[in-house]
């Protein structure tokens, strides 16, 4: 993605493909960055196995935990934070190797934490799917699209890929039960080997 989306991409329209990127489309222009070639596709279209890693509406830590038999750690690659609004740009990694196994970009309003799980989102450590878990947070994932992308220095430096390499991922919101939302996230993970 340029500016705008690819003109190939299924129906959608380019104020709500920018939308939907917004958390990673805020640390690209923070770097005076364009975004990499993105190109939403059909669930049906994204290949296999990152069609079982993306097109589900559970959270992506125990998701990608369980596929990679590895607890994750979560490295904070870059932030911007208000009262009870937190942006991150991060790469979760295998806790065994440290191997890259997801970078995302994620903004969260942290107004309705309970006390305990706003800490724990605060001090960066934790991936957010395992702060949901840990504290019991009720919650409900509800993916937006899903795309490829040709990895730019940036998402190729964070994953261990090679610029030019095709990626996957996806946008995913997640809200409280009430239907009220409280994240937006933009997750593109590695090929796998």
């Amino acid at each position: 993605m340029r500016a705008t989306p690819d003109p190939t991409s299924p129906v959608l329209d380019d104020a709500t493909a920018l939308y939907w990127l917004m958390p990673l489309r805020y640390f690209y222009e923070r770097r005076g960055l364009q975004l990499p070639v993105i190109q939403f596709l059909e669930p049906r279209s994204v290949p296999e196995p990152d069609r079982s890693l993306l097109v589900h509406d559970r959270d992506m830590t125990p998701t990608l935990a369980a596929y990679h038999g590895s607890e994750l750690r979560l490295e904070v690659l870059d932030l911007e934070r208000s009262e009870n609004y937190l942006l991150r740009l991060v790469i979760l990694r295998r806790k065994d190797n440290l191997k890259p196994v997801e970078c995302g970009a994620i903004g969260i309003q942290l107004d309705r934490f309970p006390s305990a799980a706003r800490e724990l989102i605060l001090a960066g450590v934790v991936p957010l799917g395992a702060v949901l878990a840990q504290e019991n947070v009720p919650h409900q994932g509800a993916p937006r699209g899903f795309f490829e992308v040709t990895a730019d220095e940036l998402i190729a430096h964070a994953l261990g890929q090679h610029k030019g390499d095709v990626l996957h991922g996806r946008c995913n919101e997640l809200s409280f039960p009430d239907g009220e939302a409280f994240a937006d996230i933009v997750e593109i993970l590695p090929r796998v080997p």
